[in-house]
């Protein structure tokens, strides 16, 4: 069946992203569909040189890495489970082989698994928190001791190093039927502001980007038809679902320079969905 939601960009596209990250190399971990894939793609257009990790899908990193090598960029697909140490550690050990050096992290790879709770087994809790807590403390842990290693290229950011931890308004929102990704997110919240606190001294900036609804394959049943995205629309005061780009357009920006001074806050890109709107009317 057709989308019969109107992507808002397709109508009112956003303007080319600027040169921000020449000469920088990130790696963004989930990168081969949905939010990760946006953000592998606006870091290629912005002048990074790119890996595209994934988990499965062979075609797809593929096919996002020869979009990024279009903007005149390095981009390469590496598979890897990032719950699993030896993978990450694989995989690190390969971009500095063949990137050199890694400037920018950004941590999306995330899943969900829902259940009522009573009904939740632990194999739904612990891959849940596995790939999106888990991962994000093993990914982190490789950059940050190649960012200590190297320390500040001047020439190419004015940080050691930046990880982008992809959160969500859960992390401040609860969600029934979802208390282990509610549970990864808020644990998100406090491991990235511990790590910008401990890690700001040495200049490695750390923050997250907590998006509200998005158009992604996750949440597809949540705006797949138009009585499922009305109810949705209820929750966002800006009335349209966030797309991709949204996402992505934001995180090169807290990648950048331009955000030098920021670092231990959550950005969220939401519509207003953190503005709680059922008590816009007094509740």
């Amino acid at each position: 069946m057709a989308d019969p939601i109107p992507n808002y960009l397709s109508s009112t596209p956003l303007p080319p992203l600027p040169k921000l990250l020449v000469g920088q190399k990130a790696l963004v971990t989930g990168a081969n569909s949905g939010i990760g894939q946006a953000v592998a793609i606006a870091m290629g257009q912005a002048g990074a040189d790119v890996v595209v990790n994934y988990v499965s899908g062979d075609d797809a990193a593929n096919a996002v890495v020869e979009t990024i090598k279009s903007y005149g960029v390095k981009a390469a697909a590496y598979q890897a489970d990032v719950s699993n140490e030896d993978q990450v550690a694989a995989m690190f050990k390969r971009m500095m082989a063949e990137f050199g050096t890694i400037d920018i992290l950004v941590a999306n790879a995330g899943l969900q698994r829902d259940s009522a709770f009573t009904e939740m087994t632990l194999a739904q809790w612990n891959t849940v928190m596995g790939v999106n807590l888990t991962g994000q403390f093993l990914c982190a842990r490789e950059a940050v001791r190649e960012f200590e290693r190297r320390g500040i290229v001047p020439s190419v950011s004015r940080a050691a190093g930046k990880i982008i931890c992809m959160s969500s308004v859960h992390e401040i929102i609860p969600w029934g039927g979802h208390v282990n990704y509610a549970s990864s997110k808020g644990g998100m919240r406090m491991f990235m502001q511990s790590l910008a606190q401990e890690l700001a001294p040495k200049k490695i900036r750390v923050n997250s980007i907590g998006p509200g609804a998005t158009r992604t394959p996750i949440n597809t049943a949540a705006w797949d038809t138009q009585e499922a995205y009305d109810k949705l629309m209820t929750l966002v005061p800006y009335g349209r679902i966030g797309e991709p780009e949204d996402v992505a357009h934001s995180t090169v920006w807290l990648a950048s320079d331009h955000a030098d001074y920021i670092t231990g806050q959550t950005l969220f890109i939401d519509g207003g969905m953190t503005l709680y709107p059922g008590f816009s009317t007094n509740g």
